[in-house]
């Protein structure tokens, strides 16, 4: 018989971020989660217009969070992520599909939650975001209309 890891098991998860929020990202509306102990209300819903990111920053910084999970959600989470970053958070950008499948899960509230408590224990890593210059230069050549055939560069009619 398997015997367990008992000074594991006594010992427990280690806090690594106490500072860490988690954001449900959705087409409509943003759920936001931060500790319970540091404010009366630790989930609240924001809209998704540039208004309601900058009023989620500041709830941030009133709340003291440092860093900030947030799940990939289609194109979603751009823009939130793009006013996170400028306001000096360190901001996670997490595969929807590596904590999706959690049974139990099933509301917006419980997500952002389950990604704040995630984080503050170090058990999200983060996708790969490239730096603010390649982010514009990749979004400028994909506005672009292609005028030949990348395969045949014969022009396109």
């Amino acid at each position: 018989m398997a015997q367990r890891n008992r000074a594991f098991s006594r010992r427990g998860l280690e806090v690594t971020h106490p500072d860490a929020a988690g954001v449900d990202v959705g087409g409509a509306a943003h759920f936001a989660a931060v500790r319970a102990d540091v404010t009366d209300e630790p989930v609240r819903e924001f809209s998704c217009l540039t208004g309601d990111l900058h009023a989620m920053a500041d709830w941030f910084e009133q709340c003291g969070v440092k860093i900030v999970a947030m799940e990939s959600t289609g194109v979603y989470w751009i823009p939130l992520y793009e006013v996170l970053e400028r306001r000096g958070f360190e901001v996670l950008l997490v595969n929807a599909r590596h904590v999706k499948n959690v049974s139990g899960r099933k509301s917006d509230v419980l997500d952002c939650q389950w990604l704040q408590q995630l984080l503050t224990f170090g058990l999200l890593r983060g996708a790969f975001r490239p730096a603010e210059q390649m982010c514009a230069l990749r979004a400028l050549s994909r506005q672009r209309a292609p005028e030949f055939d990348t395969n045949a560069r014969k022009p396109l009619i």
